[in-house]
């Protein structure tokens, strides 16, 4: 018979978030395919776990997973785990899951901690649909235009970010998606774990000037039709576009469909700010 292959999920932070049911598997299974070996071996030996374990990332996941796929045919059970978190989820796990299921082999996940589930669910904003896009792009050519992609989606946009790049994402998600509602989790379950939630902008400015680290989890309100949005706060975006480089065609379009105006009425408006501001 051949064995099982268990998706074992691991605390985000703090280790009383493993469940009991996780730790009788990582007891019981022949082997366990981790991540980062290190890592994992930290968790095990607090929990007095003494299973072997071998490597499973995304540089030898493809190869890996043939591998590991004949160790289940031959009978051996594999709990497959990630650093933090429900593997394949933004984690290595997609290739082997795939395998295993071809070879006809059963695959039992586990529930257990998601840094994607427990930042949303305190979010306050809306959870009955959301889209989940994982990582940007880290090049901001490619992550402007995956913002653009997703701007008149209605669902909560959630996405992970690293530290060093989230004050530029969150420029982005202003210039592209206007001021709407966020939530920016940050450090999930451990000791400084923090939210930040407002208006876009606000939360620009609360996290200017502050060193960010640890791991972190954006999320923004879906669109909601065709935008509301006064004259002040039209003139105002259209001069910081205009001032950031922005031609006026660009500014058509992208303020047109960002609030539902005719684009030939915002192209004049910017043609006539831009004549005002050259008249002074």
């Amino acid at each position: 018979m051949p064995g099982i292959l268990y998706i074992v999920p691991t605390p985000i932070g703090n280790l009383e978030d493993i469940t009991l049911r996780a730790l009788r598997v990582l007891k019981v299974v022949e082997l366990i395919a981790a991540e980062d070996t290190r890592h994992t071996q930290h968790l095990l030996a607090h929990f007095g776990i003494k299973t072997a374990l071998t490597s499973y990332h995304d540089h030898n996941e493809r190869g890996k997973a043939r591998t590991l796929v004949e160790r289940l045919k031959s009978g051996a059970s594999i709990a497959l785990v990630s650093d933090a978190g429900t593997p394949a989820i933004s984690d290595p796990g997609y290739r082997i899951v795939v395998d295993a299921i071809e070879a006809g082999i059963q695959v039992v996940p586990l529930p257990g901690a998601s840094a994607l589930t427990t930042a949303l669910c305190a979010s306050g904003l809306p959870t009955d649909r959301f889209f989940f896009e994982g990582f940007l792009p880290a090049k901001a050519q490619e992550r402007k235009a995956k913002l653009q992609s997703l701007r008149g989606e209605a669902a909560t946009l959630v996405f992970y970010e690293a530290p060093h790049r989230l004050l530029d994402s969150l420029a982005e998600m202003l210039e592209i998606f206007g001021d709407r509602e966020i939530s920016v989790a940050r450090e999930l379950t451990k000791v400084h774990e923090e939210f930040r939630r407002g208006k876009l902008s606000e939360v620009v400015r609360a996290l200017a000037d502050r060193d960010i680290k640890g791991e972190i989890v954006i999320m923004v309100h879906g669109a909601s039709g065709e935008a509301q949005v006064s004259d002040e706060e039209l003139h105002g975006t259209i001069r910081q576009l205009a001032g950031n480089g922005m031609g006026v065609k660009e500014i058509a379009e992208l303020l047109g469909e960002r609030y539902g105006l005719a684009k030939k009425e915002v192209y004049k408006l910017a043609l006539d700010l831009k004549a005002t501001k050259h008249a002074k």
